[in-house]
């Protein structure tokens, strides 16, 4: 096996290292030390401490050394920690990765419904011409009443106001209150027609012409290449589901740290899970498992991935490259190198593009808030259970409800594209509104964080105590 790296120069960079090392985090050393058995699936939080921010690229990795702890077994020689000051460049804070900014095509024209219009007789460039031979008194004069040229106006106005009256009968003991409008009580899903969101044939990245095709395949595809659903009850015995989401939570950083892509976090995931589905791991290779996975996944999605010696780096040193590179080969053996998932991002892009086509709300803030709770469900578990497209459309329908609580969330143009009903969303909704509004936990603050910087902001939103269930319900003809 190769040797480890030596430690790095101590010069510049003594003080910002003091300065952030009063301010570091616990390391999570017992990820793999955890005094529980397989079937325990809490974690002690008072081994964390409060987030610090990111101040240098050393000092913000460092953070994300401290916050994970090197999954390695207890007979394993520690690794001396590595310090990147003198070379490493600078920066202020981590950028988060850049969101592909969807521009909304623009909404179908109304129908346009004829209907008579009054051409004003007085002279200006804007006028209808009248026909010369057309004389003023004939053009005003009408079947129902003859014009009165004797300047008595009050006679025709009366005659107007009677005929308005007998053609529209309104009854004066109709009850106002029935159609009061209560602003509070949620309106019911109508039949509105469908748009178009496929006519934008001048971006070749919008694929109009192969996007039907391409969802459909990609519906197709997440049938035969997700992760089994129960593999934690039948496969693992050494990993439990807090494990899991502690390693997904780390991961989340590590991708802000490298600036890597959404993809790649969605993918690496998928990599876990599925390894996970066929294969026993014990806790101590846990970490390992997840560094090998993203360096495949950012293979396949980034322009410039990270070398293998900056995910043993990111880990404390604490995996030798040799044992990346094997771990990263029996993944690659185990997928059969079927590394092209569909993923929930994959789908919540379109999505995504779909809801803003003729939708009131803010497009960023739809955006981020979609993302928000598309990420919030890697770390849970249980919604394994959902496919990546209906998890996708779910964030769709709460991101819609918390924005605009009283408006109904889905429309005929989201089930159109989605190709799913309200009614079919109802329980995967609720398990991601309860995951929103409980929070996935001050253990597992990554994801949080990450969506409450200035740019982003929406961890914080208000989100209603429930979904009515009205919104469920599916429109009628």
């Amino acid at each position: 096996m190769a040797a480890k790296r030596p430690a790095a120069g101590e010069g510049g960079g003594k003080a910002a290292a003091g300065a952030a090392a009063a301010k570091k985090r616990v390391a999570l050393v017992n990820i793999t030390n955890v005094a529980a058995a397989a079937n325990n699936a809490k974690f002690n939080s008072a081994t964390w401490a409060a987030p610090v921010k990111k101040g240098s690229l050393a000092s913000g990795r460092n953070v994300c050394t401290n916050r994970v702890s090197a999954v390695k077994s207890a007979s394993a020689k520690p690794a001396p920690a590595i310090s990147r000051h003198e070379s490493a460049p600078q920066k202020e804070s981590v950028i988060p990765p850049k969101v592909l900014s969807i521009v909304p095509t623009a909404a179908p024209a109304p129908v346009t419904v004829p209907c008579s219009s009054f051409v004003s007789p007085m002279h200006s460039g804007d006028s209808v011409s009248v026909d010369e031979t057309m004389s003023m008194c004939d053009s005003m004069k009408s079947p129902d009443f003859e014009y009165i040229d004797n300047g008595d106006s009050s006679s025709v106005l009366g005659s107007l106001q009677r005929r308005a009256n007998e053609n529209l009968r309104i009854s004066e003991d109709r009850d106002v209150e029935e159609t009061k409008w209560n602003k509070d009580a949620p309106s019911p899903m109508e039949i509105d027609q469908i748009c178009d969101v496929d006519n934008n044939y001048e971006d070749p990245q919008l694929c109009a012409t192969l996007a039907s095709d391409i969802y459909m395949h990609l519906r197709e595809a997440e049938t035969r290449k997700r992760p089994s659903t129960d593999f934690m009850e039948t496969i693992q015995k050494d990993v439990n589901p807090s494990m899991r989401a502690i390693l997904i939570d780390w991961l989340v950083e590590v991708a802000e740290e490298y600036r890597l892509v959404p993809d790649t976090l969605y993918l690496t995931v998928n990599y876990i899970d599925r390894y996970l589905s066929g294969n026993e791991i014990n806790r101590q290779r846990l970490q390992l498992l997840g560094v090998a996975c993203m360096l495949i996944a950012a293979k396949y999605e980034e322009i410039c991935a990270p070398q293998v010696e900056e995910f043993c780096y990111i880990t404390d040193n604490t995996y030798f490259r040799d044992e990346v590179l094997e771990m990263e080969a029996s993944v690659l053996n185990y997928l059969k190198f079927e590394v092209t998932a569909p993923t929930a991002k994959c789908f919540l892009r379109r999505f995504v593009r779909v809801a803003q086509v003729s939708d009131e709300d803010p497009a960023l803030h739809l955006e981020f808030l979609a993302n928000y709770v598309a990420e919030l469900s890697l770390l849970e578990y249980n919604l394994l259970s959902y496919p990546p497209s209906l998890v996708a459309a779910s964030a769709i329908f709460l991101a819609k409800f918390i924005l605009q609580p009283t408006k109904h969330p889905w429309n005929s143009t989201l089930a159109h594209y989605t190709q799913y009903k309200s009614s079919e969303l109802s329980d995967c909704v609720k398990a991601l509104h309860r995951l929103f509004s409980v929070g996935p936990g001050s253990n597992l603050p990554a994801i949080r964080e990450k969506y409450t910087q200035h740019k982003k902001f929406v961890a914080k939103k208000h989100c209603p105590p429930s979904v009515p269930s009205e919104f469920f319900r599916d429109a009628t003809c």
